[in-house]
């Protein structure tokens, strides 16, 4: 197919995301994530529907979800160009876009935990290039569920069918869509983890916070058998549970001395094996729901889990960072190369010595063997050092430190990083 053709196919396909005649019947399948969700959801066995909202209120979910996109959003991205004297930081509006504001309304950090959240819960996320020319004048974050997605017909191409707030529909090319899918993509949408690996553990969970809700909101009792040797039937029953639990249940009853007359006797039911085992399953929740979400389950409150993570935080911190975060950023770095500059040379990536932010011990041991501090050959000057620290260069400070020559410094740096300070957006690029 050329060009003219591929123009065509995408002709007829506007006209078919035109807005359809009032009269007309659009046919869509039940299964659509779209409409389970507009329908409430689907039950899970424990009675309780399972949505992207309704998870949300499951703190092992919040919990996972927060922090794969707070992960995420703290790394800064650099847009870079490969010279034949080394990496260029370039593009400082571009950058901008990126790392601090991508469009009036939005901060970047606040797009990317969204983009995390619409993967986690929804499969996949979208933010629109909007161009000016050849740049890029802002990135519009989308909801998963306002993006249809489709392919173009005769064609290995994707077009997205965009309703904006006004309910107004307009398709969107792929060139101008960042498309950022999650596990499981199939060429159109991916997989949402609470609708296939977290979906029964998710019913589960908010079954068992509503059962514990209910306990507490009966002032947190035991449970009671009232006996008496007289005859009753149904009705004198029903009148007299409803009575005590209108006097002794809840919380604003709780301490109200209890007065039983007519031979009445409470008795309290101690904790059966069943209530232990609701107890247990509650923790187990959290590691289910964090294996889903491919988090350390000590990282969202499973501290009894700690043990399988090596011996100290930092082991703890490079599993997350290697085997959790590292999916993500790859799909994102991937997406905004082939959509941004469709070559090899510039492109973006993702500055992971920013994750070292907090751990003096390990920032000064990779800035000690950055300049050769082990004695072995240096990759960064002291100047460079510095400048990812803000402080201002020293004289001497631009030659990289080399074993070869005993100790003395050799050559001057040949990547052509600024050394004056880190100020300006290029610069912090870098």
């Amino acid at each position: 197919m050329d060009i003219f053709d591929a123009l065509e196919a995408t002709r007829h396909w506007r006209e078919e995301l035109s807005p359809a005649p009032q009269d007309s019947t659009v046919i869509v399948k039940s299964s659509d994530p779209q409409v389970v969700a507009m329908l409430g959801g689907v039950p899970a066995a424990s009675g309780f529907r399972v949505t992207p909202d309704s998870a949300m209120r499951v703190s092992a979910v919040y919990s996972a979800v927060r922090l794969l996109a707070g992960a995420c959003a703290s790394v800064p991205v650099a847009v870079i160009r490969q010279t034949p004297e080394g990496r260029q930081a370039i593009n400082p509006d571009l950058w901008w876009l990126l790392n601090e504001q991508p469009i009036e309304n939005w901060t970047a950090a606040s797009m990317w935990e969204w983009v995390i959240q619409s993967i986690c819960l929804r499969g996949d996320g979208f933010v629109e290039i909007v161009r000016s020319g050849a740049g890029v004048k802002a990135l519009r974050p989308h909801h998963p569920d306002l993006v249809v997605t489709m392919r173009i017909p005769g064609t290995d191409m994707l077009m997205y069918q965009v309703s904006d707030e006004n309910s107004s529909c307009r398709p969107v090319h792929q060139d101008d869509m960042l498309h950022f899918p999650g596990f499981g993509f199939d060429g159109l949408r991916s997989m949402s983890v609470i609708q296939w690996a977290a979906f029964q553990s998710i019913g589960i969970a908010i079954a068992t916070d509503d059962l514990s809700g209910n306990f507490f909101a009966n002032g947190a009792a035991p449970k009671h058998v009232i006996q008496t040797d007289k005859e009753m039937d149904s009705d004198q029953a029903d009148q007299l549970r409803n009575e005590y639990r209108r006097k002794y249940a809840g919380t604003n009853n709780a301490g109200v001395p209890m007065v039983l007359t007519e031979g009445l006797q409470i008795k309290e039911m101690s904790m059966t094996s069943v209530d232990a085992e609701l107890l247990e399953s509650r923790k187990f929740q959290v590691i289910d729901i964090a294996r889903a979400f491919g988090v350390p389950p000590h990282m969202i409150g499973a501290q009894e889990t700690t043990s399988s993570w090596g011996t100290g935080i930092e082991q703890m911190s490079i599993g997350f960072i290697r085997w959790s975060l590292q999916p993500h950023l790859n799909r994102i770095r991937q997406e905004l190369n082939r959509k941004l500059f469709r070559r090899a040379s510039p492109f973006v990536e993702h500055k992971m010595e920013a994750l070292l932010a907090g751990d003096s011990k390990a920032e000064g041991e990779h800035r000690r063997q950055a300049v050769g501090g082990s004695q072995g050959p240096g990759w960064m000057t002291i100047n460079e050092v510095r400048a990812t620290m803000n402080l201002p260069p020293v004289e001497g400070g631009d030659k990289l430190y080399s074993p070869a020559t005993g100790g003395k410094p050799d050559t001057k740096a040949k990547e052509p990083n600024e050394t004056t300070g880190a100020t300006d957006p290029e610069q912090r690029a870098a």
